[in-house]
């Protein structure tokens, strides 16, 4: 039981909690509690020297909107963002049961009556924006990793390919989003005439951009990862007569997963950050998009729910690169 839970520590990204597993069970104390400052109780004693740091300049700062805030301050507006996200969610609670009830009385009147059910078009709170974002960063990382792999193992298997695809490769790469977006725009704009639902015009154009900026690294690395394959591998899978799609799923891939994940790691934060900046610039739903209004708003207020967002922004950055480290050990042959 012991050693299950902290295998299951170390494959979600919890390693802070061995410590306190291992002293619980009956290891050397001391050693565990030395475990434990070093790994928790520096961390937090940094966090707090950050906090107080913050906060003791952050009353020297004075822009045109005010002091700038303190931590305090900026939990606050956490808070405020919260309550007005479950006071939008009242609101919709409400009309949808308005709305039924009318329906209900339409139809007790005359069964055969026509009605059309209307969707609430509140503004989207801040916890809406969230998930717009996170939904877009998924859906631009998956078409960046179905582009980028393939291309990335024929690469990396055949190196005349990747003479030819090279330039390109490293003309493509550092292009900012800020220079794709407005051609990304135009050729949506064009092809695309949807724009309701999960897929509208400007969530496409929001999960391409971040698609065309952050593909290369995972590119790269897999291609970089399958031409540095062991050749004893590649040998015993022609001494087996393996055929070519097989060649690739059960040997060349497995021997490429560490470099293919740090390439889909790095990906996956290019894309988070490149999506900021996307919705900022189009004006697209998301995080973006509410730093660019809060910044507009001009409030009193303003300056602290942007700081709300920037430490979502970095946080769930975060949180997105643990889950990568989780999915890398899941599968991983280690």
């Amino acid at each position: 039981m012991k050693s299950k839970t902290i295998h299951l520590l170390h494959l979600t990204g919890l390693t802070w909690a061995v410590p306190f597993v291992r002293l619980f069970t009956g290891d050397d104390a001391k050693e565990q509690l030395l475990q434990i400052w070093r790994l928790v109780g520096m961390p937090a004693a940094a966090i707090l020297g950050f906090l107080l740091f913050w906060q003791l300049a952050a009353q020297q700062i004075n822009t045109s909107l005010g002091t700038l805030p303190g931590p305090f301050q900026v939990s606050q507006q956490a808070g405020v963002l919260w309550k007005e996200h479950w006071v939008e969610r009242q609101k919709a609670t409400e009309f949808y049961a308005r709305q039924d009830a009318r329906i209900a009385s339409i139809k007790s009147a005359n069964p055969a009556a026509t009605t059309k059910r209307m969707t609430y078009t509140g503004k989207p709170t801040y916890l809406d924006q969230i998930l717009t974002s996170l939904k877009t960063v998924f859906v631009g990382f998956l078409f960046a990793s179905f582009l980028a792999l393939p291309i990335g193992v024929i690469c990396g298997a055949n190196k005349n390919i990747m003479t030819a695809l090279n330039p390109i490769i490293q003309v493509l790469k550092p292009v900012s989003p800020l220079a794709w977006l407005p051609i990304v725009t135009m050729i949506v704009s064009a092809v695309y005439a949807g724009n309701n639902g999960v897929l509208s015009k400007s969530f496409i154009i929001s999960a391409v951009t971040v698609a065309m900026c952050s593909l290369w690294a995972t590119l790269i690395n897999t291609a970089v990862g399958v031409a540095s394959v062991n050749k004893d591998y590649l040998n015993v899978a022609q001494v087996l007569q393996l055929s070519p799609s097989k060649r690739i799923f059960k040997v060349v891939l497995p021997a490429t997963l560490p470099m293919i994940f740090t390439g889909l790691r790095i990906t996956l934060g290019v894309g988070w950050m490149v999506l900021i900046a996307a919705e900022m610039m189009a004006q697209n739903p998301g995080l973006g998009k509410f730093i660019w209004d809060e910044f507009q708003n001009g409030s009193s207020d303003s300056i602290a729910r942007i700081m709300v967002a920037v430490l979502t922004i970095g946080l769930i950055g975060y949180a997105l690169d643990r889950l990568m480290v989780s999915l890398q050990k899941l599968v991983s042959f280690e």
